[in-house]
Parts: C-alpha cells; sequence; structure tokens
C-alpha cells in the first residue's frame, strides 16, 4: 500500500508521536522524509513556500494536501481510516473526542511544557508560575481520573482518537511533571495510559514508558568560587611633597565632582506611612484576615503622603500567553528599579492564553503618579486610576483583590502576577 503522505516530525515530540499511533490504528500507511533535521529543515525557504509557519509536525498528502498543527493533522489522518472509528460513531461522539483532546492539551500538556522550559532555563524561572502550573495540571489529572472511574475509554467502548491523544501527553507527563505522588492519585489514569500505549500496533511507536519519581525542579546555577587573589607585592612611599608645590605641580584644574541629582520626591512633606514597613507586613502576614497584611495597611496608611493607583494595561488585545505576559510584568518592574525606594507593587495577569489582560495596583509616594513610574520606558503603555480605598467600595476591593491575588475583572481570574517591593 503506498504512502498517503508523508509527515514531518521528530522521534521525541509528542503530537508527532500521536499522529503516527492514529495512523497505526487507523491503518493509514504514512512516510517520514528520509532526513530531517530540526531548527535547520523547517527554516529553509522550501520548507516554508510548503508550511508557512515553520512548524512541526507538518503534514503533506500524496495527493497535495498540506497541513500543520498537531491537532489538525491527527483528526485528519483519523478520519482517513474510516473503519477504525477512531472519530466515534456519530457526531456526538466526534465532538467528545474533540473535547477530550482539547482538554488534555491545552490544560494538561500545556503546563507540562511551561515546567519544562522554566526548570530547565530556558524561561526565566518563578516560583508562583510553577505552582499555578502545578496546580492546573493536578485539576485536569483529576477531571480524567474521574471519568476512567466508569469508562474503559473516554468515548464510546472502543479506542478513539480521544485515548490516542490522552494517553500521547500523559506519557509525556509523567516523565516529566506527573511524578510518584501525583499518580498515586490517579490509578484509572495510569491504567488507562498502559492499555493503550501496550497496544501490538503502538508499542514500537512508544516504546516502555519512563516513570518519572520526582518531578521537574529548578536548580539555581551553582556560584563559580573565586580564585583568592594573591597579595600584592608591597608598593614603596611616594615622597610626600609640600601642600604648596603639590598645588603649583597640577597641570589641570581638578575637575569638580558632578552634584548628586536629588529625587523630587524626597522634598515632599514627611509621612507617619513608612513603606519599607508595609513590604515587610505584605511579605511575612497572610494577605487577608485578622492580623493579616491589609489589615496592617489600613491601620498605618497615611493618606497625606501616599496614594494608590490602579494600573491597566492599554493593549491586552496585543497579549498572547500569559506566562509571556507576566514577564513582560517583570521587565516593567525591573525598569522601575530607580523608583523602589518610592514605589510599591502588585500586578498580575488575569485570563488564559488568548483571552488575558494585565492589572493591578501601585502604592506611591507623593499625590500623583509620574514622578515614580516615569522612571520605565514604557510606562506610558499603562493607564493609571487614583483609587479611593477609603471612600469607594469598588476601589477598595479593586485594591484589595489585586493585593490578594484573587481580582477578577470581566470574568477573567487572576492566572500570575508580580510584586515590586
Amino acid at each position: 500500500m503506498a504512502p498517503a503522505g508523508t509527515l514531518w516530525t521528530i522521534p521525541a515530540q509528542a503530537t508527532g508521536r500521536i499522529i503516527r499511533a492514529t495512523a497505526a490504528l487507523a491503518g493509514v500507511e504514512i512516510a517520514l522524509p528520509e532526513s530531517y533535521e530540526h531548527f535547520v529543515d523547517n527554516k529553509k525557504p522550501e520548507f516554508l513556500a510548503k508550511f508557512s509557519h515553520g512548524k512541526i509536525p507538518a503534514w503533506e498528502g500524496a495527493d497535495g494536501f498540506k497541513l500543520f498543527e498537531g491537532a489538525a493533522i491527527a483528526r485528519y489522518i483519523a478520519s482517513l481510516g474510516s473503519n477504525a472509528n477512531l472519530l466515534g460513531l456519530t457526531p456526538e461522539d466526534a465532538g467528545l473526542v474533540d473535547q477530550w483532546s482539547h482538554l488534555v492539551e491545552s490544560e494538561l500538556d500545556h503546563h507540562t511544557s511551561l515546567i519544562s522550559y522554566i526548570t530547565s532555563g530556558i524561561l526565566p524561572y518563578t516560583k508562583p508560575t510553577h505552582t499555578f502550573s502545578l496546580e492546573r495540571q493536578a485539576r485536569t489529572l483529576d477531571t480524567l481520573e474521574n471519568h476512567l472511574k466508569t469508562s474503559t475509554f473516554f468515548v464510546g467502548e472502543r479506542i478513539t482518537l480521544a485515548d490516542i491523544t490522552v494517553a500521547g501527553f500523559v506519557y509525556r507527563g509523567v516523565a516529566r511533571t506527573i511524578d510518584a505522588p501525583a499518580r498515586a492519585k490517579i490509578p484509572n489514569l495510569i491504567r488507562h495510559l498502559e492499555t493503550i500505549v501496550n497496544q501490538p500496533k503502538l508499542k514500537d511507536i512508544f516504546g516502555s514508558i519512563e516513570y518519572i519519581e520526582k518531578g521537574l525542579e529548578y536548580k539555581p546555577p551553582a556560584k563559580e568560587k573565586k580564585e583568592p587573589k594573591p597579595a600584592a607585592a608591597p608598593t614603596p612611599k611616594a615622597e610626600k611633597k609640600p601642600k604648596k608645590e603639590e598645588a603649583e605641580d597640577d597641570d589641570e584644574p581638578a575637575v569638580p565632582a558632578e552634584p548628586k541629582v536629588k529625587n523630587p520626591l524626597d522634598d515632599l512633606p514627611k509621612s507617619t506611612f513608612n513603606l519599607e514597613d508595609w513590604k515587610r507586613a505584605y511579605s511575612n502576614k497572610e494577605t487577608r484576615g485578622a492580623g493579616g497584611a491589609i489589615e496592617w495597611f489600613y491601620d498605618n496608611y497615611d493618606p497625606e503622603g501616599f496614594s494608590i493607583w490602579r494600573v491597566d494595561f492599554k493593549y491586552n488585545e496585543e497579549l498572547t500567553q500569559t506566562f509571556m505576559s507576566n514577564n513582560q510584568i517583570g521587565g516593567f518592574f525591573n525598569r522601575l528599579e530607580a523608583s523602589r525606594k518610592y514605589l510599591f507593587g502588585s500586578i498580575g495577569v488575569l485570563g488564559t492564553s488568548g483571552n488575558s489582560a494585565i492589572a493591578g495596583v501601585f502604592i506611591t509616594r507623593g499625590p500623583e503618579i509620574k514622578a515614580t513610574v516615569d522612571a520605565a520606558p514604557d510606562w506610558e503603555s499603562y493607564a493609571y486610576k487614583k483609587l479611593d480605598v477609603k471612600g469607594n467600595e469598588e476601589d477598595k476591593k479593586f485594591f484589595e483583590a489585586a493585593l490578594a491575588w484573587d481580582l477578577e475583572l470581566d470574568g477573567k481570574a487572576w492566572t500570575d502576577g508580580k510584586n515590586f517591593k
């Protein structure tokens, strides 16, 4: 039987493995290119002429039909093997296949990838991002586990594309982030994984399952040990000249030291509110509740010396991945370093990738915000609105939610964030 087409992928790619498994169960013959070097061949003009985005997996059918994006290719291959019923028997079945496939890719494998990126140093590591990804992954595993408590497969009574996709991404997860304690909570999902990958037609595609005992963790790079400098040989003392002669020997007049630039915020009247004490209280206390940081703030806040501002990114429609938006906040904060003694911030990403916003609050010295934030070149990309936390209930709720990282706007819940302190 002649191959239905050629699939560009690499052995370790999860989506490529899912497509190959789908083809095996569908009875569709596919070919792999004789040679393919990732990040080289997919950047060549001849590859980009066929697949404009330069991504793999990519499919070129024997009939000339071209397709990229793993989920789309897997579904197309499944449809070619109609007798296998990998898309189910009814339109409702097909919808459920898409449901489970999309869930496991967007909510499980996405966070497996993100944890891999931040623990390996490809992306900057932050503990909140790591924790958030593990929580989202655990929630998804729980959903999958609950379904399999009463079902052998995800759709109907036979293997479908949903089972192949779930198993393909769980197979990748158990080798990276779904460690022994996490697996103990999902015995039915592990049973399902082992059932699928050990199908006679799929054993060679998946190989043996690698179970990690402890999930990926971030290890800071080791500091280089400085070699002790050899003791410098004593230098002979120069002959001391009389002050008058020293002045006469100077060919150039002494250059006066540049005057130290004073920040205009230092000239503001003294305030009873100490920003450094607030930063310590916020860092060391629970945010809400009796004795918490918010209570401490209201007990000590002096509106005569400080002001509170709502911060909103002006161009939310340009935001894509939430972790990239969080990195953007980090970059903004880095550029505000010169204002650290005058400013506190709690700003976060709300929503999901492709549908998110950046919002939060600043506490600043003085009655206006510009003097502190214009240290950052991109400060004008944000809108600022002064909040009245003592006289306006909506302002107070917004302020407290931004501090507690549970702010929600227009149905978008807090996803991740950073503090400037």
